[in-house]
């Protein structure tokens, strides 16, 4: 089992961050935008990368949702 990104945060911080990693993944990001505060973690954490300004799970990302 990978580290956990998330062993830093809160439980209920690191539950949102999950939660805002599935919102990206499924392109909810109308209904759910994403904070830049969130956004920015995830970023640093190396989760999601930004696409022509659209964020998008990376190959770390994506792994952390499939744990």
């Amino acid at each position: 089992m990978a580290d956990n990104p998330f062993a830093e945060f809160s439980l209920e911080r690191a539950i949102d961050l999950r939660w805002t990693l599935r919102d990206i993944q499924a392109g909810r990001l109308k209904l759910s935008p994403v904070s830049d505060e969130d956004l920015h973690i995830l970023a640093e954490l190396g989760l999601v990368e930004l696409h022509d300004d659209e964020p998008g799970l990376t190959e770390a990302g994506a792994d952390v949702l499939s744990d």
